[in-house]
């Protein structure tokens, strides 16, 4: 059926379950057959960067979805780890200096800027935050801050 959609992504058919099992799709503890509910962030390289697997009896989390993809899209564009629960446009964390004197001016700009603990722990605000808001007026990401 012809829907005038351009799907900018290839869609694979896999009728015998070939591909669902080389990535680890099926459960043999649950079924032979079913696939559970894989989510897969694979950038334009072919790496796959994120894998998350959730039960068949569990829906995924589209605003989890959402926020990992942004957490490794801000990571790659910084050059920052993100924090544990990491909301779109809070502080990253920035990469511990290789030398001691970027040690030292760590040190200088934590104490300037009030950005971190200590050298080897200090945050910064990311580039080109967005937000957006979701259906319950939440706000998740995309749409300038």
């Amino acid at each position: 059926m012809k829907t005038g959609i351009k799907v900018p992504f290839p869609i694979i058919a896999d009728r015998n379950g070939e591909i669902a099992r080389k990535y680890g799709m099926i459960s043999n503890d649950v079924s032979t057959t079913e696939t559970v509910r894989n989510v897969y962030i694979i950038d334009d390289k072919g790496i796959v960067r994120l894998i998350l697997v959730y039960p068949m009896n569990v829906g995924r989390s589209i605003p989890e979805i959402l926020r990992a993809l942004t957490a490794l899209q801000v990571s790659d564009a910084s050059n920052a780890s993100m924090p544990a629960n990491w909301i779109p446009c809070e502080p990253v964390i920035l990469p511990p200096p290789s030398t001691f004197a970027g040690l030292l001016q760590r040190n200088e700009e934590i104490t300037k800027n009030r950005n971190g603990m200590s050298w080897y722990l200090s945050f910064q605000e990311p580039k080109d935050c967005k937000v957006i808001e979701n259906r319950d007026n939440n706000q998740l990401k995309e749409g300038k801050k």
